[in-house]
């Protein structure tokens, strides 16, 4: 009998900004699956709740604004240890807004 478990999935995206940082010198780099890190920017002028995506030592954009006050605050309060985001799907025919989707989930520490 298969025991139920939970999903780990918390929220996914379009990366916010892409065009604008470093996503086009790494896009050839990003599939999915591919890696990425959270990190918070309480100095962001535009977003007191900014959350840049990384690839490597690359922004390559930005949680959406309407989806990033809750995952800000996880990050702030030093949950982070406790998610994970990678490249979720890859559409290079779209507008570079629209090219990638990220997903962030649950680690799983069991």
């Amino acid at each position: 009998m298969e025991v139920y478990q939970p999903s780990r999935y918390l929220l996914d995206f379009h990366l916010a900004g892409f065009a604008y940082w470093d996503g086009t010198k790494v896009a050839n780099e990003l599939e999915i699956g591919s890696p990425l890190q959270l990190q918070i920017e309480t100095s962001n002028p535009f977003d007191q709740e900014a959350v840049a995506i990384y690839f490597h030592d690359k922004k390559i954009g930005y949680v959406p604004a309407q989806k990033n006050s809750w995952l800000f605050s996880l990050l702030f309060f030093g949950y982070g240890e406790f998610l994970e985001a990678e490249i979720q799907s890859v559409d290079l025919h779209q507008h570079p807004e629209r090219q990638f989707r990220v997903v962030v989930r649950l680690k799983d520490h069991r």
